[in-house]
């Protein structure tokens, strides 16, 4: 079967892209490895920008359904290596994941994307007529592009582009019990005897989420502990009941590592691409990419050259966003300080 494009993995970047696409009247396949609603682990908080820019795209205010209590987010405090605090005041929305994404696939859908869920997409190949793809299910699939948006751990990215990320673990826990900081923030701290990257707490339909993120898996429950200490001393959080906890994996950015926007007829977006926003929130990011890759293909669908050329025009804010935000994190925490990327890279 044909498609005009095929859209792999359906979180904001990928449901973005498919509903732009679909909308304009382009034959769209999303296929999504996971059975819908899909779940990730995710501080699950939407910044003004999000907010904003799905509304305007999706035509439609995010519903409530999505929405876990506190709904508002005023803003992210983070705290640097010294204990210092800088707050950003701003209005946002707390939801879950799982919710928030369901509702993208669905809208995606009802614009006319085919939505194919609970079906990986084992390989995709191109070459200079069109992309081929095989799903799990035994189907093989041709488009005259792709759209990989399957996160930073996706095999296809590696297989396409032969490049390895290095990654960082993220650890999370759902518990019952007290804090003093308000429920309306989400709390980042960047010291360095919390963790091997960052630290976080924020509250969902009252349960207190505290996470660690770590290079070395193995120290996970020191850095943990550590953490809940902390909290305990300077936050007066008490447990009083541990409900569940999860494992996620991100892509550690390292000094000269870049955007990959993708070759031929294959692009890349969201974190496939590289496009991560370390001020606590990355669905921005992966909005505004799927975004840029659809309409790139909907403006030079017959010249693939001019895709990747456009793309790369429209997502030059998006960079220069990102790094202004990896610098601002440098300049309050050794961590971060060589971190970030310095190019961008397509294949035209």
């Amino acid at each position: 079967m044909h498609y005009d494009v095929i859209v792999i993995g359906a979180g904001p970047a990928g449901c973005t892209a498919s509903k732009i696409l679909a909308s304009n009247g382009i034959r769209t396949l999303l296929v999504e490895r996971h059975k819908l609603p899909r779940y990730k682990s995710c501080s699950g908080v939407l910044i003004k920008k999000t907010v904003e820019l799905t509304e305007r795209i999706f035509e439609e205010k995010i519903p409530a359904s999505a929405a876990c209590a506190p709904t508002e987010n005023h803003g992210m405090i983070f705290t640097d290596d010294s204990g210092r605090e800088y707050r950003f005041e701003q209005e946002g929305l707390n939801v879950w994941r799982s919710s928030f994404d369901n509702w993208l696939a669905e809208a995606a859908a009802d614009s006319g994307a085919e939505l194919l869920d609970n079906c990986a997409a084992v390989s995709v190949t191109q070459d200079q007529t069109f992309v081929g793809a095989s799903l799990k299910n035994g189907a093989n699939i041709t488009a005259s592009y792709a759209i990989i948006c399957k996160g930073a751990a996706g095999r296809i990215r590696t297989s396409l582009t032969g490049e390895r990320h290095e990654f960082i673990t993220t650890y999370q826990t759902f518990n019952r019990g007290v804090s003093d900081l308000d429920p309306h923030y989400f709390y980042a701290y960047l010291q360095p005897e919390l963790s091997e990257y960052d630290a976080w707490f924020n509250i969902k339909d009252n349960l207190l989420v505290l996470g660690v993120s770590v290079r070395d898996i193995s120290k996970i429950s020191f850095y943990y502990q550590k953490f809940v200490e902390y909290m305990a001393v300077h936050n007066g959080l008490r447990i009083s009941e541990f409900v569940k906890d999860e494992k996620w994996i991100m892509p550690l950015i390292k000094p000269n590592d870049r955007i990959e926007l993708g070759s031929g007829r294959i692009l890349f977006a969201g974190e496939a691409a590289g496009f991560l926003n370390p001020m606590g929130e990355g669905i921005s990011s992966a909005v505004e990419s799927g975004a840029c890759a659809a309409c790139s293909v909907i403006e030079g669908f017959s010249k693939p050259l001019d895709v990747l050329h456009r793309y790369k025009d429209k997502t030059e804010n998006l960079s220069a966003y990102m790094k202004r935000q990896w610098n601002f994190l440098g300049s309050i925490s050794r961590k971060f300080k060589m971190q970030g990327f310095n190019q961008t890279k397509c294949n035209l």
